[in-house]
């Protein structure tokens, strides 16, 4: 408030300053209007529109990609069993088409007149017999794992039964083939069961 001298010695009655309220920043040309009240213009919104179809057709398609590759995969996987399964029967087919004539010749021997034949008679044919067997097996890679002396492997013998060496050279060596065994290749069928040597020192000849 201001004071106002009118005359000489007379004091004037103070006169309230008035004032008028300050506009806010923004408000005279609205930029304190909230965002959330603003509506997107109509080209952002085709465009949000566009993106979110393409997307979607995207994603369908991906969709669609994987579930034929799962069932191509299901596919194969069934044709892989079917085909192992088809090789396999005709390899057995082939084994025992190789080992017919072989059981003709055993049959006829089981059942000859043991008093009508003599032994020897007996023997060659069976001998006989099993070469006609191995005749067949050798091609297939089928070896006989019976040999006596070599080192013992557990890898294709089966220790049964232990004996004493008469010498420390054979020590750890097969002395006996009690049942023989089979592999075809690198893979084993059975194992020889074999006996062997230990070596214990001069003590054990003593």
């Amino acid at each position: 408030m201001t004071k106002h001298k009118h005359k000489a010695g007379e004091e004037v009655q103070p006169v309230a300053a008035t004032t008028e309220p300050q506009a806010q920043p923004g408000e005279a040309d609205g930029a304190g209007t909230s965002p959330a009240l603003v509506e997107p213009a109509p080209a952002a919104v085709r465009r949000l529109e566009e993106t979110v179809a393409q997307l979607t057709t995207e994603l369908a398609e991906a969709k669609d990609k994987h579930l034929r590759l799962a069932a191509e995969f299901d596919n194969f996987r069934k044709r892989m069993v079917r085909e192992r399964a088809e090789v396999w029967g005709k390899a057995q087919a082939e084994v025992v088409s190789r080992l017919v004539d072989a059981l003709d010749d055993l049959a006829r021997f089981a059942h000859v007149d043991p008093a009508q034949t003599d032994a020897k008679a007996i023997h060659d044919g069976v001998d006989l017999v099993e070469r006609k067997i191995w005749k067949e097996l050798d091609p297939l890679g089928v070896k006989r794992v019976d040999q006596v002396g070599v080192q013992f492997d557990p890898n294709l013998h089966e220790a049964v039964t232990t004996a004493p060496a008469d010498e420390p050279t054979k020590d750890h060596t097969v002395g006996a083939v009690l049942q023989a065994g089979y592999r075809i290749g690198n893979a084993l069928l059975r194992p020889a069961r074999v006996v062997v040597l230990t070596w214990q020192g001069e003590a054990q000849n003593s």
